[in-house]
């Protein structure tokens, strides 16, 4: 080889050697050591209990505990566009939990998304969240995990296609979209709005759920909160963009997040019904503070978003009054006669009551679901129906699945949005009611078991 050959080459020995060093570095995290299972009795009790609300804000039970199961034992299927994953055993067992975490190592998962054993984290785990939660209540979060009842459960296989299955490739990711700020107070705003961004941002992760994703799956930063989709549902946008026909403000969001309905909203549903079954245990001080930011990110509502929303509420009032006999008066070139018979038949006894919520159906001129875009939120509701909760006085409505085929559910579908909306129809319903249909056998033995936030203040849960 002559001599600039020589140097060509170990030039390109120097890169290549220079890009495996950095390749490593970004990828490679070091295992940190096992300790012996902390007993009980080595947490305090009032840390405990602040990790107990701190992990009811996170949802972390939902995420981590299949219908039938033991809580926090993981093997909750998450289902993405790249294969599902199963979420992880968060008990302290010994062998298949988080029981021979450290602190640290806990703090580094939830900061970096990189296991004990330093294996990197798929981010359906928020951590991409989480990095902005305090040690304080990381360490309360620690605590209260290391305090629940330890499940032997082993970490089910992911089902992810190459290369997602290479976790090395999260890396990657990481260093696109992981961002290791911590969250940081705006002086120009109250300490109220602050403790509602901090958590919002942090360990409710809110928009996990509510801001739609790019093609790798990270959230988009510049459609913050502009709706999203989880489990076939889809998550409303939560901005300026929302659909909802009459505007939010910060006292309807804290009772609809307190209570889990809200007479000008209606009742939570789907995987919201199981965030604010989680809010409704924890300090109204946090709920408080998170419906206050979060009108903030919605903003005052224009001038003519305002008009329109007191147009719903003089719509909904006149509708209440209503027979539930008139309910097919709308003229035929606005619905259609199959979808008003059935409206009249099993819907309009309960929707066109004046009995109040959560124990009368809601308004339907005011449902966000019949407002929205997309019909799949108003497709699941119609076909699983809300599931009364045991010892509970809440809401409650049957679900069609059994009794309605695809078209008669369609022709409703269309028929609501026709006569309790000014919005255009909907194209597809029937496919999305075929989708929703699927999705809902899909889940059935693997989700959550259902349940809604108590609408009675005296049955919340207790500490």
């Amino acid at each position: 080889m002559t001599g600039p050959s020589r140097i060509v080459a170990s030039i390109v020995a120097i890169v290549l050697l220079g890009g495996a060093a950095a390749v490593f570095a970004i990828v490679w995290r070091p295992a940190i050591a096992a300790v012996e299972p902390p007993g009980p009795q080595a947490f305090d009790a009032a840390l405990v209990k602040r990790g107990r609300d701190l992990a009811a804000i996170g949802n972390c039970n939902d995420c981590h505990t299949v219908r039938g199961a033991k809580n926090f034992a993981g093997g909750l299927p998450v289902r993405t566009p790249f294969g599902t994953v199963f979420s992880s055993n968060i008990t302290p067992d010994a062998e298949t939990g988080i029981g021979r975490w450290s602190e640290a190592a806990f703090r580094r998962a939830m900061r970096s998304g990189v296991n004990r054993e330093g294996q990197h984290l798929y981010p359906t785990f928020p951590y991409d969240h989480f990095t902005n939660v305090s040690d304080e209540d990381d360490r309360a979060l620690y605590a209260f995990l290391m305090t629940r009842q330890p499940v032997r459960a082993p970490a089910r296989e992911n089902q992810l296609s190459f290369p997602f299955n290479q976790r090395p490739a999260i890396a990657g990711w990481k260093l696109l979209f992981l961002r290791h700020d911590t969250y940081q107070p705006d002086p120009k705003q109250s300490a109220e709005w602050n403790r509602g961004a901090y958590l919002v941002e942090g360990l409710a992760h809110c928009g996990a759920c509510h801001t739609p994703r790019n093609v790798l799956g990270a959230e988009r930063n510049s459609a913050q909160f502009a709706g999203g989709d989880v489990d076939n549902w889809h998550a409303y946008a939560l901005n300026d963009q929302s659909h909802a026909p009459v505007p939010w403000d910060a006292e309807a969001l804290f009772a609809y997040l307190r209570d889990g309905w809200h007479p000008d909203h209606g009742t939570a549903r789907g995987p919201m019904a199981e965030v604010v079954s989680n809010l409704s245990s924890v300090p109204s001080s946090d709920v408080r503070a998170i419906a206050v930011y979060m009108a903030g990110v919605s903003g005052a509502p224009t001038p003519d978003r305002k008009r329109q929303g007191e147009a719903a509420l003089e719509q909904a009032k006149s509708s209440a009054k209503s027979s539930s006999t008139k309910a097919s008066s709308v003229p035929t070139s606005q619905t259609n006669a199959a979808g008003a018979s059935i409206y009249a038949a099993v819907c309009a006894s309960c929707h066109a009551s004046e009995r109040p919520l959560p124990y009368g159906g809601v308004n339907l001129a005011l449902s966000t679901a019949i407002a929205s875009p997309d019909p799949r939120n108003l497709a699941n509701i119609v076909l699983s129906g809300v599931q009364a909760i045991e010892g509970e006085r809440s809401p409650i409505m049957p679900g069609f699945a059994a009794s309605m085929t695809d078209a008669q559910v369609s022709a409703l579908l269309s028929y609501l949005r026709a006569r309790f909306s000014n919005q255009p129809p909907w194209s597809g319903v029937e496919k999305t009611v075929q989708d929703a249909r699927r999705a809902q056998t899909a889940f059935v033995l693997t989700s959550p078991a259902p349940r809604s936030a108590p609408a009675d203040p005296q049955q919340r849960e207790k500490p």
